[in-house]
């Protein structure tokens, strides 16, 4: 048996795939983006991270004696980029770069010898244990946006810190996202 068809493996994969659909969909016009649907892909994302972050890298690292996964540093860099583009309003730039360091985040998470097969091969029968804790994460609370100047340059730094190239108008002066609800 692959171990990518692991409890760990699939549960976030589909995980993934639910989050991916649900940004596709608030961003379907690319002049409008819906900010019901687009906040429910903020906090299934932020959730997302969270179980990451809180339950499976630390998981991980305590059965590697207490060794980070190899990929566990690009991992966090990436986390915060994303967490750092999920504060400002969402405009179609912010909606692109999502779309890329998602793209290329969810390969090293789901692609051979990524994050979740490792995971499930690494934690062997503990992994339905750590199954269960992810799904009992809680729900993250959303503060709403955020698009002062110094939260954009903030989304910036953390953009080029995770090793993403910032486009130009994605933090310009005067621009402001659309604001329909």
């Amino acid at each position: 048996m692959s171990t990518m068809s692991g409890p760990i493996f699939r549960f976030l994969a589909a995980d993934h795939a639910r989050l991916d659909g649900l940004l596709q969909r608030a961003a379907t016009d690319p002049d409008h983006i819906d900010l019901r649907l687009y906040s429910e892909f903020r906090a299934g994302l932020l959730k997302h991270i969270g179980m990451e972050e809180k339950v499976l890298l630390p998981t991980a690292q305590r059965a590697r004696g207490d060794e980070p996964l190899p990929i566990a540093a690009k991992l966090r860099l990436d986390h915060g980029a994303i967490a750092a583009l999920l504060v400002p309003t969402p405009t179609p730039a912010i909606v692109s770069a999502l779309r890329s360091i998602l793209a290329a985040h969810n390969e090293i998470e789901e692609g051979p010898n990524g994050l979740y097969e490792t995971c499930d091969q690494l934690l062997g029968a503990e992994s339905g244990a750590v199954l269960d804790r992810l799904r009992r994460y809680p729900e993250v609370p959303l503060a709403p946006h955020n698009d002062e100047p110094r939260v954009m340059e903030a989304t910036r730094r953390a953009l080029m810190r995770a090793g993403y190239r910032v486009q130009a108008d994605m933090f310009a002066a005067g621009t402001r996202p659309n604001e329909d609800a």
